[in-house]
């Protein structure tokens, strides 16, 4: 019996293998657990309700020592890495969104993260896609089947008389031949394989955003999860797929929540006392555009060029390659909400605190104007307003905005420094730095010796090892002794740096050699875990005498 292989993650969605003795399974799947787990045919006492007195779970739940082990917020028990454990009633905590997010956080947080989770009774086709956001592996088809017994037909978007079979909603084998049983079933079965194709994409959570929708209590679920730590320590700090902000729990999201988080608490702004608030465009990165083209050529590099836009609220130039800025995608109306407008404003006023300007011009029209007023009279500064705000592109605005900044001095730009304060958390001061190449392909050298690269398809900044020299501290894993032949796998993983979560560029340190790579998992997976990869591997270096 070999457990659960993680194959890919898309925050505490995952893909992975399961392999019980000679049966191979991908999850999140459903199946027949019986024939995998013979043991539930004959245990007993181990199907207690989650909300049970703990009295009662200790007189009565038993272990048989067979799996899946059962797991009871009130019994706690040590799981080995690889097991299969199992969640009876969990889902009558469906209707009870808190408890059930609070109970299986801290589930969670009790066994190791390679451990395999299995919810029975509770899979439909509607669900699935919130119960692997969960962070469920394995499912039954209990609830398809009590569906079927129901006589109700079971879609992604709910459940329907049986009358509709007919109707053409669905053209499966069932359907074809009016089996319900066999409809009810592969409509679940189809709906684990659009989630397994959506992780592996990195496309789940958008996904997940339309699923959720069938019911109030799985949208209170997502929101419950968005905002827990474990959906931060699993949330890759980049993609390559664009970040679609379609809905208003977008601005809620991990990823943005870490990027103004990281703008005011890590970023540090080139030394400028002067601040120009401009609006963000469509093109991405916003440099590229052709209205943000006029914008830096009347501002003449004289002033600290800010973007303001939803759902991020601030994007300072000198990190717009920064992962999800450069990447995201809203609908554009016009009009923006009292929520986006209140956490807009809200990050505005946390950044201009820590960073507050001598000046703050505004080049802006609609909404934006509005908020920029309302974080200005929050935070405690003046704002200056430039341009028409009908049309901020005219060369009357554009004018405008030129002589608002007659007699300032231009700004020192310092790409470098911004992208990685942001992403490392580290103020590097080295001088004697040259930014090549073009935009917003380039390369940090000093002299001929390359430190530092530019991924925009990542938004990130990739160290080479004379680059990592400059990081003296952070972002490092720490291997047992020996030399990687290809990437790190977690039980060669001794410690890593708290702050490390999917995606994030590592250095890896051992005894024997020096590597450079992706960090695959966060760092509390990275140590807790007995098998998959840790860090892709991009470069080996063996020390002196290895």
């Amino acid at each position: 019996m070999k457990g659960v292989e993680i194959l890919s993650r898309d925050g505490t969605a995952r893909c992975g293998r399961l392999t019980v003795d000679d049966h191979v399974l991908l999850t999140p799947a459903a199946t027949d657990t019986t024939r995998l787990y013979p043991a539930l045919c004959s245990r007993s006492g181990s199907n207690i309700p989650a909300l049970e007195d703990p009295e009662f779970v200790s007189l009565f739940l038993v272990r048989d020592g067979e799996q899946p082990v059962p797991l009871h917020i009130h019994a706690p028990f040590p799981i080995q890495p690889g097991e299969t454990v199992i969640t009876p009633n969990w889902h009558t905590l469906l209707s009870r969104p808190r408890d059930f997010c609070q109970f299986l956080d801290g589930l969670k947080a009790s066994v190791p993260p390679d451990t395999c989770w299995y919810l029975p009774g509770a899979a439909l086709p509607e669900n699935a896609a919130i119960l692997v956001h969960a962070g469920f592996d394995l499912f039954d088809y209990i609830a398809t089947d009590l569906a079927t017994a129901q006589g109700r037909f079971c879609l992604p978007d709910g459940q329907y008389p049986e009358s509709v079979m007919g109707d053409g909603l669905c053209s499966c084998q069932g359907c074809m031949t009016g089996d319900l049983l066999l409809h009810n079933r592969a409509a679940l079965d189809q709906e684990l394989a659009r989630i397994r194709r959506r992780i592996r994409d990195g496309t789940f959570r958008e996904f997940l955003d339309g699923r959720c929708r069938t019911k109030p209590e799985y949208v209170s679920i997502m929101r419950h999860i968005e905002q827990s730590d474990r959906m931060e320590q699993n949330t890759p700090v980049s993609r390559t797929t664009p970040f679609f902000a379609t809905s208003g729990d977008s601005i809620h999201r991990v990823e943005v929540r870490r990027f103004i988080d990281r703008l005011v608490d890590r970023y540090i702004p080139p030394v400028c006392d002067v601040a120009v608030l401009i609006p963000c465009s469509a093109k991405k990165p916003y440099s590229l555009s052709q209205s943000h083209r006029k914008f830096s050529q009347a501002i003449g590099r004289r002033a600290h060029e800010l973007i303001i836009t939803s759902p991020l609220g601030l994007v300072p130039r000198d990190i717009e390659l920064c992962y999800p800025a450069a990447a995201y995608d809203v609908p554009v109306t016009g009009y923006w909400d009292h929520e986006e407008r209140h956490l807009i404003t809200k990050a505005l006023v946390r950044y201009f605190t820590r960073h507050p300007y001598r000046r703050v011009l505004a080049h802006l029209d609609g909404d934006a104007r509005i908020i920029a007023q309302e974080a200005a009279d929050q935070a405690g500064f003046e704002i200056e307003f430039t341009g028409d705000t009908d049309r901020l592109t005219d060369p009357a605005s554009l004018q405008a905005l030129h002589e608002a900044l007659d007699g300032e001095r231009k700004v020192k730009s310092h790409l470098v420094r911004g992208m990685i304060s942001f992403q490392f958390g580290y103020d590097l001061k080295a001088p004697n730095l040259e930014v090549k190449g073009s935009y917003p392909e380039q390369v940090v050298k000093r002299g001929r010796t390359l430190l530092f690269s530019t991924v925009p398809s990542h938004g990130l900044i990739r160290p080479t090892f004379d680059g990592w020299s400059l990081i003296e501290t952070g972002y490092r894993v720490y291997i047992d002794n020996f030399v990687p032949q290809g990437d790190i796998l977690a039980p060669g993983v001794i410690d890593a740096d708290p702050v490390i979560r999917p995606g994030d560029e590592v250095l890896v340190i051992g005894d024997k050699a020096m590597a450079t790579g992706r960090a695959v998992m966060g760092a509390d997976e990275m140590i807790r875990s007995s098998r998959g990869i840790a860090v892709r591997v991009r470069k080996v270096k063996k020390l002196d005498g290895q």
